[in-house]
């Protein structure tokens, strides 16, 4: 048993005993070491709020400078993008124009990151600007992609733009330049049989029976042989989406079979009147991509300005439909 101590007591002039149990104790250093927490709790946040920390400070310069840096990569990157913008624009409406090409769609040209990868970037750099940048530079890599493709599809094009003139239809299909056998051209037209309005989808040549056709461009014989309403026919494929149709022949150039070559203005027929016919004529027809187009847009190699206007003006009628 633990020795009993006594305290004097001023006040009351009288000796009191000291609790001196352990529970005591125990209560007692408890009370001094929580004191002594929140003392150096107090010391280290006076500490951290009014005293620099050299490691801190240096961190903070070095996220300044990188952000700065961010900053001025994305500025850079934006003015790429308006250069690369500018290149799409000028590849979409001069230079595939000039070879015939169809524009890149602006769906290809597009890119979004998806969210997740802009989310991946983000928690890996843990930047918000860091996390744009890396999306800027994605999206121009991607776009650099699409235009070099279209750029090698263009040089492509260029280089067979020789064999693509030569295939391209470029005059009439009968030794017509006075003009004076067009019938009638493309549009809506009177219906030589039925006598009702109808789309003509060519345009119709009179003459006499046996007159040579042409092939208006090089190409393959891609049909010979029977149409229901054409008649005997003949379809040439020009390539480079260009398609020629030939009908109401009364007989075909016999050493010409499905696929074999020929050149613009070579004999590939003889005018006739066979199929849904009135008189005999040829009906020709320009196929661009699967669809019809006027044919009077191909004659370029063939009439002069004032024979191109006096065409116009003879097959813009309504009637002498011979199909």
């Amino acid at each position: 048993m633990a020795k009993a101590k006594f305290q004097f007591n001023p006040k009351t002039l009288s000796f009191e005993r000291i609790d001196n149990t352990i529970l005591h104790k125990l209560r007692s250093l408890i009370s001094h070491l929580f004191s002594g927490v929140l003392v150096s709790l107090a010391f280290f946040i006076i500490y951290a709020l009014y005293f620099p920390n050299p490691r801190v400070d240096q961190l903070k310069r070095e996220k300044a400078e990188l952000e700065t840096k961010y900053q001025i990569i994305s500025s850079d990157l934006e003015m790429i993008e308006d250069v690369l913008k500018d290149i799409e624009e000028r590849d979409n409406q001069l230079y595939r124009s000039v070879v015939q090409a169809d524009p890149v769609s602006a769906n290809l040209r597009r890119y979004n990151p998806s969210q997740s990868k802009r989310n991946e970037t983000y928690e890996r750099t843990n930047s918000f600007i860091a996390a744009q940048t890396v999306t800027q530079i994605e999206d121009i890599k991607r776009k650099l992609y699409i235009q070099s493709v279209s750029f090698d599809e263009v040089v492509n094009l260029v280089r067979n733009k020789e064999d693509m003139l030569l295939s391209i239809p470029g005059i009439q299909p009968v030794m017509n330049k006075d003009l004076r056998r067009m019938a009638s051209g493309f549009g809506m037209r009177i219906d030589p049989i039925y006598k009702t309005p109808k789309f003509h989808a060519g345009m119709d040549f009179s003459g006499d029976i046996g007159t040579e056709i042409y092939a208006t461009g090089k190409g393959t014989i891609h049909f010979k042989g029977w149409m229901q309403g054409y008649g005997n026919a003949v379809i040439i494929d020009h390539g480079y989406g260009y398609k020629t149709l030939y009908g109401h022949l009364s007989e075909f150039v016999k050493t010409l079979h499905v696929g074999s070559k020929v050149n613009r203005g070579d004999v590939i027929a003889y005018m006739g009147s066979t199929g849904k016919s009135t008189g005999p004529h040829l009906h020709y027809e320009v196929h661009y991509r699967d669809k019809v187009t006027d044919p009077r847009n191909f004659y370029y190699m063939d009439l002069s300005p004032q024979q191109y206007d006096e065409m116009i003006r003879i097959t813009s009628n309504n009637g002498n439909v011979y199909d």
